[in-house]
């Protein structure tokens, strides 16, 4: 492989902002929730990388037949690669629990997963194209580029062949009431918010150029109990990870993830605010003989292939105590991403804690974002 810019690259990175921004020259596009990945196509070879510049090639075999069919034959291009699922209404949305599956050791598990759980690519950004790396023009100018060297794929997912492909050009606009209703609307098919890109900005790999608008909430969930930090010793515990529940429609607690953004400072207090609810109890809801065995609701204290190896051992606490987290979404029944620790909620019975306090937002099918014309 012989291109001007050559792997592996740290992409461009982007920042936190509370808003979509309505002035100060940006492009919006949706915020796709996948992996960051680089494309790097000389021909008849093609790489893959991660956003941490590990090879991803491996682990999705029907991403590199896509590329070699749809993408220019010499190029650099970034992107998001995705699994999109249709559900029980037959809408798709993004699946980030199936995407990651992707990544498996077993070649032959990878070569089942992607004819069951195909991935797909869609890009938003190109680095280089033939013989010259385009990295110090400005994006404005760069998404030119692109468009004129993806037409084909815009013209094919308008004419309804969207899932039938793998890879897309992601939509754009510089309207910023439309990207507002992008923000609102497409996190029904499993989007995470918009990113504003300035129009003037070169690719500035690793540095945060880029601005994010992520959905924040919060929720009251009950302190089911909580693992050490990694640098916790006998003489000074830390709380690593504080673990939380919320009460399903049968009244059985389910994790739903964790809040961990602690000083250490605090990590230490909380060993003793909590020590009077420390449990051994095999009544406790997520007490289990089955600890090395995986399930699907996260109980904690459960291997996987991700965690083997790994000590999920936690100290469980008498789910008494609740308190007020931060989060942006779900995916499926839990946290999509770490929660946030807001303040503790004495004032909230733990059983009161459901699933019913969440938003429902409502379903938007990934068809319709895909097959879109990218300036609408």
């Amino acid at each position: 492989m012989d291109l001007p810019v050559m792997p592996p690259v740290r992409p461009m990175l982007a920042k936190s902002t509370s808003s979509v921004p309505t002035s100060g020259g940006f492009l919006f596009e949706p915020k796709w929730d996948g992996f960051r990945c680089l494309v790097f196509r000389d021909g008849d070879e093609v790489e893959l990388y991660s956003r941490g510049g590990k090879p991803l090639t491996r682990y999705f075999p029907e991403l590199v037949t896509a590329v070699l069919r749809d993408l220019p034959e010499r190029c650099v291009v970034d992107g998001e690669a995705f699994v999109a699922l249709p559900g029980p209404d037959g809408v798709h949305r993004l699946n980030f629990d199936a995407l990651s599956e992707r990544i498996h050791p077993a070649k032959s598990r990878v070569l089942t997963l992607a004819e069951e759980t195909p991935a797909g690519f869609v890009a938003f950004d190109v680095l280089a194209l033939g013989d010259d790396a385009v990295t110090a023009l400005p994006f404005v100018e760069r998404r030119d580029l692109l468009e004129d060297a993806l037409a084909h794929l815009v013209d094919r997912d308008a004419d309804g062949e969207t899932f039938g492909a793998r890879c897309h050009l992601t939509l754009v606009t510089d309207d910023t009431a439309l990207a507002g209703e992008w923000f609102t609307t497409f996190e029904g098919a499993g989007l995470d918010g918009v990113i504003a890109k300035p129009l003037d900005a070169p690719y500035t790999p690793n540095q945060r150029t880029m601005l994010k608008i992520k959905h924040a909430r919060t929720a009251d969930v009950v302190l089911g109990g909580y693992r050490l930090h990694k640098d916790s010793t006998p003489e000074r515990p830390l709380v690593g990870s504080l673990l939380l529940g919320l009460h399903s429609p049968d009244g059985h607690l389910q994790h739903v993830g964790v809040a961990a953004s602690f000083t250490a400072k605090r990590r230490a207090e909380l060993v003793d605010d909590l020590a009077d609810l420390v449990t051994d109890s095999p009544e406790h809801p997520w007490a289990a003989s089955d600890w090395a065995i995986a399930n699907p609701d996260r109980k904690p204290g459960t291997q996987s292939r991700w965690s083997a190896g790994k000590d999920l051992s936690f100290t469980a606490l008498r789910p008494e105590r609740v308190l007020e987290v931060g989060y942006d979404h779900m995916e499926g029944t839990r946290f999509r991403h770490t929660a946030q620790f807001k303040r503790w909620r004495p004032d909230r019975d733990p059983v009161s804690c459901t699933y019913d306090q969440l938003d429902e937002v409502a379903a938007y099918d990934l068809a319709e974002i895909l097959s879109a014309r990218p300036d609408q």
